[in-house]
Formats: C-alpha cells, sequence, structure tokens
C-alpha cells in the first residue's frame, strides 16, 4: 500500500522590502518546524531585486550570525510561479537548459514582511495562480500594511487610538507648511514612521521641532507616504495574537508586554532584532478586566481590516489604563524570539502546531471570494 501524498508547501521568503533580512530570518524557524513527514517543503527565497530561486532547505543557513543579516543571494536555479489557476507547476529556469516544471504547489506560506510581499502584492499573484496561501488575502494585507489607511479603518470601527496625521508625497512636495501645521497640532513628542514598513525601520521619536523636518525624511528613505502619531506616554506597549480555529473564527491569544531596557527610547529594528535591549514578558501582568479588553479589542480589529488566518495586534494601556490600538501586523515575526509565536505557546498552542494550524487553515479557504 502505497503512502499519502505529502502536501507540497512552498515557503516563500527574503523579497524586496527593507524587511528582507528578518523575513529569512522568520523563515528559517517555519522552515524548521515544518514536518517532514506530513509536508514536503519547498524552499523559495525571492532576491531584493525581486527574482524568484530555489533556495537550500537549511533553516541554520537563515540565521543572524554575530550580527551579520541572512539575505537570498540569488544563486540558486531561477523559479517562476504562472498566474494560470489551470496548473500550480513552478516552471524551472536552468541557465542553458530548457525550461522545465517542478510538480505542483498545494499551499505557500509567504513568510514576507514589508512591500512586495506582505501588501497584498503576492496574495494577488496567488489568487491569480489558485493557489491557496497562509494569511489575510489582497484587501486586509493592502490596508493593514498601509498605516493611515489602516487607522481610517480602525476609527471606522469605533477602536480608540492616538491622534495622527498622514503626509503623502504630494502633500510633501506642494504644501509642506500645511502637512507640518497639521503635524503641529498632534503636539509633541510624536512618532514619525513610513506608512508602508515593519520592524521598526525608518521610525524616529521626535520631541523637538526642530527635528521634525528630518525625521519625516529619514522615514521618506523607506516609503514617500509618512504617518506622525501623538506619542502616548507613559504607556505600556501590550500585544495579543489572533489566530482562526478549523472553523475560520478568530481567537485571540494571552496578552504579552514588551519592556524596553538600555538606552533604547521605543522597541526600535536594534533593540528587536540585535541587542538583546527588551524583555518580552509573556503573560502579561494586566488586571484581568484589561487583559479581557485587549484580547476582545484584537478580534475586533482583526475584523475591521477583514483579516485572515493570523494577526498580531499591537496595543498602549495608558497611564489611566485606557486601551488604544496602535497596529495589526498580518505576517508578524516567526523568529524564534518573535512575540507571535510566543503568545501562542503560552496559550497552548505549540510552534509546529501553530504552522500546522495555519496551513491547513489556508487550504480550508482556498481561492477566490470568500
Amino acid at each position: 500500500m502505497s503512502e499519502p501524498r505529502r502536501i507540497r508547501v512552498a515557503v516563500v521568503f527574503g523579497g524586496r522590502s527593507s524587511e528582507h533580512a528578518i523575513s529569512c530570518v522568520s523563515a528559517g524557524s517555519v522552515l524548521r518546524a515544518l514536518d517532514r513527514q506530513r509536508y514536503d517543503v519547498v524552499p523559495i527565497g525571492l532576491t531584493t531585486d525581486g527574482r524568484w530561486v530555489l533556495e537550500s532547505d537549511d533553516p541554520d543557513r537563515l540565521r543572524i550570525t554575530d550580527g551579520v543579516l541572512p539575505e537570498v543571494d540569488g544563486s540558486g536555479t531561477s523559479l517562476v510561479l504562472p498566474g494560470d489557476p489551470t496548473r500550480r507547476d513552478l516552471e524551472v529556469h536552468a541557465p542553458g537548459d530548457v525550461p522545465g516544471t517542478l510538480a505542483g504547489v498545494d499551499v505557500v506560506f509567504p513568510v514576507l514582511h514589508g512591500a512586495y510581499g506582505e501588501d497584498g502584492t503576492i496574495q494577488g499573484l496567488l489568487e491569480m495562480a489558485g493557489v491557496p496561501y497562509v494569511g489575510s488575502g489582497v484587501l486586509a494585507s493592502a490596508a493593514a500594511m498601509d498605516k493611515g489607511v489602516m487607522k481610517a479603518l480602525f476609527a471606522n470601527a469605533g477602536l480608540a487610538q492616538a491622534p495622527y496625521a498622514v503626509i503623502t508625497d504630494r502633500d510633501w512636495a506642494r504644501d509642506r507648511d500645511g502637512a507640518l501645521a497639521r503635524v503641529a497640532e498632534l503636539g509633541l513628542p510624536v512618532f514619525v514612521k513610513p506608512a508602508r514598513a515593519g520592524s521598526s525601520l525608518g521610525i524616529t521619536k521626535v520631541s523637538d521641532a526642530d527635528g521634525l523636518v528630518a525625521a519625516i525624511e529619514a522615514a521618506r528613505a523607506h516609503d514617500p507616504r509618512v504617518v506622525v502619531e501623538a506619542s502616548v506616554e507613559s504607556a505600556r506597549e501590550i500585544e495579543c495574537g489572533v489566530l482562526v480555529d478549523a472553523d475560520g473564527v478568530p481567537q485571540p491569544s494571552v496578552c504579552a508586554e514588551i519592556v524596553v531596557k538600555g538606552d533604547h527610547e521605543f522597541y526600535d529594528f536594534d533593540a528587536k532584532y540585535l541587542d538583546d535591549a527588551a524583555d518580552l514578558v509573556v503573560p502579561a501582568d494586566l488586571p484581568a478586566d484589561v487583559s479581557d479588553q485587549v484580547r476582545a479589542l484584537a478580534v475586533r480589529a482583526f475584523d475591521a481590516l477583514s483579516c485572515e488566518g493570523l494577526a498580531r495586534c499591537d496595543f498602549f494601556v495608558d497611564a489611566d489604563g485606557r486601551v488604544l490600538i496602535n497596529e495589526v501586523n498580518t505576517m508578524p515575526g516567526f523568529t524564534s524570539i518573535s512575540m507571535f509565536p510566543r503568545v501562542w505557546q503560552e496559550t497552548g498552542v505549540d510552534y509546529p502546531t501553530l504552522v500546522d494550524r495555519l496551513v491547513a487553515d489556508a487550504l480550508r479557504r482556498g481561492t477566490g471570494l470568500r
């Protein structure tokens, strides 16, 4: 009697965004967790210029080693996923050879952070190709990637948040004084952020108006669209994971808290990945009523953006105990130190089970209108 065919999972990582390296690190953890007796795993790297290549199935190659970040170097065999729903083959393009095919993919796990991956672009390609994938669809991915759009949807859903202003490229080019005047209404300090970046890249806390233009330019180096948020001073940073169950119903994890240490004024890139400058407290030491409120609001935020599969919802709890939504991440970090796997571990879902549930959810949903 022949063994049942294993589910073929393509793990896609790297990409064109400034979060290329963190995507690689996350993918290493996912590759390590996938059960090779259940899954036929195809690691696919996207180079920084957008080429698809067949990568090594070696999770250790994707670690941060001595402060050196991993990357997809493009040396692997080139691949193409045709946008054709009648086939799921990956076309293999080896130099000098006639293009061949790699047997069809059942599901894609796009471990991509930032633009050209987490923003609805690869989700659109996979919808066109008819290949199921882990995580939110085109709309939610795009909306959650753009902090300005995301905040507008939060406001529409009645979710409390800090005041903010959006500065578009056109605003900055044609009416800089007007843009700065809108920011001035927020008071100081403020956080200046690229609207469509993550891992705290390009973020500056501004406490003096003289530093505002430089902070906006620093954010614009990552994205011409910028969001400026009023700082919630003395607030606690609380996070909650959301994972759909077997019936597609979103369920919240326990809450967690980020406590930044040392000279870091906020949870920036170095504090997250390089300096070990933050304590991730799981579960967070919160009053039961506040924890319940955060968990309920996490599901509301998930639904406000029409998310699917999974998300990490980030909140502030201010000095008066008010809970404010900050943002939702539709493909949160999956590294060994990332908050999303840790909160679910504490909730009773270990890392391999978490990955299994996400693959199963993607296959259950399929593609198309839903």
